[in-house]
């Protein structure tokens, strides 16, 4: 079977889960709308590799207020993917500052967040929608690569195995 040695772009689709209520802009990725078992955003054919949670600061402060147990059942099966990522649109500054209505104090934010990234939950703070948008289509891009390369490296070794080049 004969591969190519690189997977392009325009070969991976993204899956947004149709429960998202503001759906990022994943330009140039192709986007698909579909149900999936965690997180808002995989790539098609990964959807049980890739997950990536998708935060606003307002849907932060929830789930580590009232929506805490809830949350934290969605951070355990985010644990159990191979790629997987808590997309925030806030930074940190933003955080530490807690300009916010919410009775959250700022260091229970960061200390939550700190707690889930020791926990294996990486953690990508993106400033704002637009910009989350970019940083998420990235990720599930180089996550696709990544998958395709470790694949095609299965595949070319039991090829060799057999005598036929991949």
């Amino acid at each position: 079977m004969k591969l190519p040695a690189t997977i392009s772009p325009e070969n991976v689709v993204a899956i947004c889960d149709s429960r998202e209520q503001l759906p990022l802009d994943l330009a140039p990725r192709a986007v698909e709308i579909g149900t999936l078992p965690t997180g808002d955003y995989s790539v098609k054919g990964l959807e049980h590799v890739v997950a990536i949670e998708r935060k606003s600061l307002g849907d932060l402060l929830s789930c580590i207020g009232t929506e805490h147990d809830r949350f934290e059942k969605q951070v355990m099966r985010l644990l159990a993917y191979d790629v997987r990522c808590l997309a925030i649109e806030s930074s940190w500054s933003e955080l530490e500052r807690g300009e916010w209505r919410s009775k959250v104090q700022p260091a229970a934010a960061i200390g939550s967040l700190l707690s889930w990234q020791a926990r294996g939950l990486p953690l990508m703070l993106c400033d704002n929608h637009e910009r989350a948008g970019r940083y998420v289509s990235r990720l599930l891009f180089i996550s696709a690569r990544r998958k395709y390369r470790e694949a095609r490296g299965l595949l070319t070794e039991a090829t060799d195995r057999q005598g036929v080049t991949a």
